[in-house]
């Protein structure tokens, strides 16, 4: 029962962060929605009944199912590396743009001749 109380806080305070508008909270949402996915995938593994985690060699009753483990792990690695790649994207996109070419300060507007051809672009 805890862990669906956990993981629907989880989920809960990921859909209210992915609603706002700014990136970082967006980011900030996902990670919490990636570690609610990771506690379903836990509790899905069965969490009641578990004796020693590799069993004894008379019985192997009551021993953790290791699939969902190996679930959790690959999802932990996966939800790191798109954090990681949505936190460059953010910090990437809040730069300034410094590929204007020409005068700096320059407010005239760019006319473009009719009689040359759409790449060409004079002042």
């Amino acid at each position: 029962m805890t862990l669906a109380i956990s993981a629907a806080l989880l989920v809960t305070g990921a859909v209210y962060l992915m609603q706002r508008r700014e990136l970082i909270r967006v980011i900030l949402g996902f990670v919490l929605l990636g570690h609610a996915v990771n506690l379903i995938l836990m509790a899905a593994g069965g969490t009641s009944g578990r004796t020693a985690p590799f069993g004894t060699f008379e019985t192997t009753e009551g021993v953790a199912d290791p699939l969902p483990q190996a679930f959790v792990l690959t999802a932990i690695v996966i939800a790191f590396s798109i954090t990681i790649y949505l936190l460059t994207l953010a910090i990437v996109g809040q730069r300034d743009d410094d590929t204007t070419t020409g005068d700096e300060g320059d407010d005239e507007p760019t006319r473009i001749r009719e009689d040359t051809p759409p790449t060409e672009v004079i002042r």
